[in-house]
């Protein structure tokens, strides 16, 4: 098996409990204290943790119950980076998410006491010697597109007058995060990005392209972002990066192939894995593939997490061999197309409903694979 590569995996958010869900609204309201609500999520994490390891799963994460969102916690634990509300939220297909965003406030810096730290130990404890403990953070492309969204950038220019000085900044403070994950114990990081699957949709190219937007600087300019966040680690540490158009509240937010930005991205950026968004037509085909080099691996996002309806398992054997064409089968596996909950409000599904689409994946790797 490819380094790092686990035939039937997950993305890592899951849809949150109710209890905890009760828990941080109380919390929220002042009703009881942080103390309360960090009891409640670990008894929640480690059932999580636990059903994982019960159905065979050998990455596990914590669900992100300890996020609001899959991007913005990470980004608030930075020094130099503010939570602000910024007056509209996300626009998703007919939904827009809440308003809160990531601003500058100083120069950016990675600080010891980003509680990521501490979610990784207990994750790293609870999982214990025959699992993986996972960790999953946004992507540094991501946090710049956060920064400079809107009258954000007005801070970034304030701040950084040579526009270079934020990038090497972005890009340390996130190789500083990376190798104190690591320094913890961490051998498995995913990147999850949005910004590349954005650059994929036709209607947003267009629209940026009408204000002087050019395609390949963009990715260029995130593809330097992301490598250099990554530059010189230890070999011993497994790198992947997720791609996804969006999910929120079984919502997306763009469409397209990925052949706009295959070339760059499948090629050039610095992970071993790839875990790639194919659950509907609106993913594209598996041509883009072609521009994969050397040995790397992807994990095909077959399975939604957006619906509860579980799919025909032998129409996506067939979809596994349509990719094999251009990535080798022992390179391949299987994954839902995205987290459970990239956000607190979850998609709108069961938590039955999950469990028997993780259920689901596994089964038809064992077929495929024999994992």
């Amino acid at each position: 098996m490819a380094k790092g590569l686990l035939h039937y995996d997950q993305v890592g958010s899951f849809l949150r409990p109710e209890r905890l869900k009760t828990a941080r609204t109380e919390y929220t309201e002042g009703r009881i204290p942080l103390e309360e609500l960090t009891k409640v999520e670990d008894e929640e994490i480690l059932k999580l943790i636990s059903r994982q390891k019960d159905l065979g799963y050998k990455a596990v994460s914590d669900g992100e119950f300890r996020r609001s969102y899959w991007h913005l916690d990470y980004f608030w634990g930075f020094e130099g980076v503010e939570h602000i509300h910024f007056g509209e939220g996300y626009k998703f297909h007919d939904e827009e998410t809440r308003d809160d965003s990531a601003r500058l406030c100083g120069r950016i810096r990675f600080s010891e006491s980003h509680p990521f730290l501490a979610h990784y130990k207990f994750l790293r404890d609870a999982a214990g010697e025959d699992a993986v403990a996972r960790v999953s953070i946004p992507a540094p492309a991501q946090l710049f597109a956060e920064l400079v969204r809107g009258a954000n950038e007005d801070r970034v220019n304030e701040i950084y007058p040579d526009r270079q000085e934020f990038i090497d900044d972005l890009c340390n403070a996130f190789r500083d995060s990376i190798l104190a994950f690591y320094d913890l114990g961490c051998r498995d990081l995913k990147l999850d990005d949005c910004t590349w699957a954005m650059l994929c949709d036709r209607d947003f190219w267009e629209l940026m392209a009408g204000s002087g937007f050019e395609l390949e600087d963009i990715q260029k300019l995130y593809l330097e972002l992301n490598n250099k966040a990554v530059r010189d680690l230890p070999s011993d540490l497994v790198l992947s990066t997720h791609v996804c158009r969006g999910n929120y509240h079984s919502t997306y937010a763009t469409s397209g192939g990925y052949e706009p930005v295959g070339e760059l991205l499948f090629g050039e950026e610095n992970v071993e894995t790839f875990f790639l968004e194919f659950d509907d037509e609106r993913s594209g085909d598996f041509e883009p593939l072609r521009h994969l080099r050397g040995d790397k691996n992807v994990v095909l996002g077959l399975i939604t997490s957006k619906k509860p309806q579980l799919e025909d398992k032998q129409v996506i054997k067939e979809r596994i061999q349509e990719a094999a064409k251009y990535v080798p089968l022992d390179r391949l596996a299987l994954s839902p197309q995205c987290g459970f909950a990239s956000t607190e409000e979850g998609n709108k599904l069961t938590e039955e409903d999950q469990w028997k689409k993780m259920t689901l994946v596994k089964e038809i790797a064992e077929e495929v694979w024999g994992a």
